[in-house]
């Protein structure tokens, strides 16, 4: 194994705008802290979290690194003498609160997970921050079970697209909402049982003629804004809103009786200030529910493009510009 130096590439965002503000800037290497590994990045994937930091947004949480990047993937190069679960040479990705965009980032063991064989670092540099959310939310929070529908809008993003897969592998009807009729076609390749053009199309209505009128039991949602009183009224009685963005705002006026009538939950979640231990008992069910799905191949990380460390801005304006379907991601 070759020795680790004491410096390294980094991107930081100096101030706040669009990618002309990412930088590429010398830094120590990070040393792992308790129960800590340090991992040589192979691959970090690009997320919607990240842009809006950029844009000053979304500040790191307290004591985390303010390197870009929120997800990576590469190879255990040391590790903290009480940090054991993964040998040096170990294939790992791994979900990070920062630090990503970088040669090397440190991160708890407990928040790793082994690369299933046959997935490249850069397929699974596109995994965790998308696996985690989705799992955490439509299947944790949002409860989703086999023969139910879920609604899942963006279906071209990370989230969307996988979102799709993990429902329909475990067994939902999907229905995906997408800004074109090439991303609505990406989507049903996907598995989507339906896909909903929204510039076109009334979502709700869609759903309604779907489900004969019954409506969706999971709605994951990172629109917001006026699409919230909607989903209330696409949604199934007893149905699951699971809000994790808010794109369009997040301030809306909303008539709640609909949510009484039909006794809905609208619940929601962020996942970047979570603590080591929450972020560990995530992990752990997609160790077991979701990465031998990953290495069947019945998922697989759609990723629309990858670029090189050094153009990361090019990297972020194609984020910028809303035509990527599924993830987009810096080869280290």
């Amino acid at each position: 194994m070759e020795p680790i130096p004491g410096t390294m590439r980094a991107v930081i965002a100096e101030g706040s705008g669009g990618p002309e503000v990412l930088k590429l800037v010398e830094r120590p290497v990070p040393h792992p802290g308790e129960g800590e590994i340090l991992v040589r990045v192979k691959a970090a994937g690009i997320n919607r979290p990240d842009v809006i930091q950029r844009q000053g947004g979304y500040p790191p949480p307290p004591g985390a690194s303010d390197i870009l990047g929120l997800e990576l993937a590469g190879e255990v190069v040391g590790s903290d003498p009480n940090a054991n679960r993964f040998p040096a040479g170990a294939r790992v990705m791994a979900l990070v609160a920062g630090g990503a965009y970088a040669d090397y980032a440190v991160v708890h063991e407990s928040n790793a997970l082994p690369i299933p064989d046959g997935l490249s670092f850069e397929e699974a540099g596109t995994i965790p921050e998308t696996y985690f959310t989705v799992w955490t939310n439509v299947f944790e929070r949002g409860g989703l079970k086999e023969g139910e529908t879920l609604l899942v809008h963006g279906g071209t993003s990370g989230i969307g697209t996988t979102a799709i897969q993990l429902a329909k592998a475990f067994g939902a009807k999907v229905i995906a909402t997408a800004g074109s009729p090439e991303k609505c076609e990406a989507c049903l390749r996907l598995g989507a049982d339906l896909a909903v053009n929204y510039r076109n199309e009334d979502f709700v209505a869609a759903v309604k003629e779907f489900t004969n009128g019954q409506g969706a039991d999971v709605i994951l949602d990172m629109v917001g804004g006026d699409y919230i009183p909607r989903n209330h009224e696409a949604a199934a009685l007893d149905g699951r809103i699971v809000q994790i963005a808010f794109l369009k705002g997040a301030k809306v006026e909303l008539d709640f009786r609909r949510l009484m009538l039909k006794r809905l939950t609208h619940t929601g979640s962020t996942l970047r200030s979570r603590s080591v231990p929450e972020k560990a008992a995530i992990a752990q069910g997609i160790e077991t529910r979701v990465l031998p799905l990953l290495a069947e191949g019945r998922c697989k990380p759609v990723i629309d493009s990858t670029f090189a460390l050094e153009d990361v801005a090019k990297a972020h304006a194609r984020m910028d510009g809303g035509e990527h379907i599924g993830k987009i991601v810096l080869r280290l």
